[in-house]
């Protein structure tokens, strides 16, 4: 029997299999997604790593509150605002503080730096093998099989002391971007016909002109301005909190004590899903699909009527989702899309792109009272623009790809799965999660083979 003719022979067996009564949630009053009946989520740990805050309860009620982002106890605008005063990039510095909890000295800063730049290379003989021979059409993927490679050049890849794991996590953190440039290079050459140009790493650019270097060449070939962006950019997405997928996903898996290659593979698997990671990317495409659609971009009404024709699955991919807006924790506001909106402006002022900007700030002002008024003003309809919404719109400005998008999420976020990856294992504790689910399969007998 053919392979498909037998695949289509039990399709419709195994949809059966997996299906399972709605009611059945209700009535063993299952948490589907960890979230409570209130939308909120279900606590399922404790961190000192980064707080997430959009709610707060009073009794019964969930009632919004402009959104805060917390890295350590410190304010996620606070973090901002000071080395940008210091006309410094931060993302160094918001690894160190992510990782020992307290923000370094001068000194600190300037040797942490410099340590991380020196483990910037690969080895010639992974580039070769790993990266550029083994061919893949999707950066992300390229990434996960190449943090599953350097396990073999790890002395002790499976050793949860403390001080392995720290030095296991910088290395990680370091290479990153080099292996996301480089794979992306491959990618391209081997699939789009581009020039394959595999540069050496800085030991003297931040992290954020480094990536930028690899990726596009000499310093002609981006702004000032432009590396400042990405830099909060990474900043801004290095940490969300213990309760978000791709973070959750390597608590778990750290929890059973596997090495951190397995878990942040299995971070990156979870970051790909298009529920996850791949939102930024959604919402450039339906932006372009309003530019081509909306012949007038500050006309009010026009803008409005063309939200609602997505809204009613009539316009851009007919799912009826606006992406960008919304999100699991935040309702009136989310900090980092109001520190990137910041920036993002002067980037589309250098870029020419001011009118764009300017549509994509007029569907953050419509889009949230739309919004609630489609959903007929229910609690659940307190919407806003996440950080999602302007990342993407960033990334295009700085010439960066479109297969570049997610792969930018991981490099900054693997800072944040580190930290959650290392309190985890030291946590006095520790345990290895595992919910409970229950079986409602129905009851049945053993046939034997015969009489089946």
């Amino acid at each position: 029997m053919e392979t498909k003719n037998f695949i289509s022979g039990i399709e419709e067996s195994v949809r059966k299999a997996c299906l399972i009564d709605k009611e059945n949630f209700e009535k063993f009053d299952v948490k589907k997604g960890l979230r409570n009946k209130d939308k909120t989520g279900v606590l399922a740990g404790l961190t000192n790593i980064g707080d997430v805050v959009g709610y707060k309860k009073e009794g019964d009620r969930v009632l919004p509150v402009p959104g805060r982002l917390v890295y350590r106890g410190i304010e996620i605008e606070d973090l901002v605002n000071g080395f940008r005063s210091d006309e410094r990039h931060g993302f160094d510095e918001t690894v160190f503080l992510l990782l020992t909890g307290k923000l370094p000295s001068k000194e600190e800063l300037f040797k942490f730096t410099a340590y991380m730049t020196q483990l910037r290379r690969l080895p010639d003989s992974f580039i070769k093998n790993m990266i550029l021979t083994m061919k893949g059409k999707d950066v992300l993927n390229m990434l996960a099989r190449s943090i599953l490679g350097l396990y073999t050049l790890d002395p002790r890849p499976d050793e949860i002391s403390l001080k392995n794991m720290i030095e296991q996590s910088l290395n990680l953190i370091a290479k990153f971007p080099t292996i996301i440039a480089y794979s992306y290079q491959a990618m391209s050459h081997a699939y789009q016909g581009k020039t394959l140009s595999i540069r050496h790493p800085s030991t003297v650019m931040c992290t954020a002109e480094n990536f930028l270097y690899l990726v596009k060449g000499g310093d002609s070939r981006y702004t000032k301005l432009e590396v400042d962006l990405l830099d909060l950019a990474l900043v801004l997405h290095a940490e969300h909190g213990g309760g978000n997928n791709s973070t959750f996903t390597i608590r778990v898996t750290s929890s059973s004590e596997t090495d951190i290659y397995s878990s942040l593979t299995a971070a990156i698997g979870s970051l790909k899903g298009p529920l996850h990671g791949g939102a930024n990317l959604k919402v450039l495409e339906m932006m372009d699909d309003m530019t081509s659609n909306v012949s007038n971009w500050k006309d009010e009404k026009e803008v409005e009527a063309y939200i609602i024709k997505i809204l009613n699955k009539k316009a851009n991919d007919f799912t009826g989702k606006i992406y960008g807006i919304g999100h699991a924790v935040y309702t009136v506001s989310d900090p980092r899309a109001i520190l990137l909106r910041e920036r993002a402006r002067d980037l589309a002022i250098e870029k020419n792109k001011i009118d764009e900007f300017e549509l994509y700030e007029l569907v953050e002002k419509l889009a949230p009272e739309i919004f609630y008024n489609f959903k007929g003003s229910s609690p659940d309809a307190k919407v806003c623009i996440n950080v999602d919404f302007y990342s993407g719109f960033v990334y295009s400005c700085l010439g960066i790809p479109k297969e570049l998008f997610t792969p930018l999420f991981a490099m900054a976020r693997v800072a944040g799965w580190c930290a959650h990856r290392i309190e985890e294992l030291t946590s006095p504790a520790k345990r290895i999660i595992r919910p409970a689910y229950k079986g409602v399969y129905p009851k049945q007998e053993y046939v034997p083979l015969l009489n089946r």
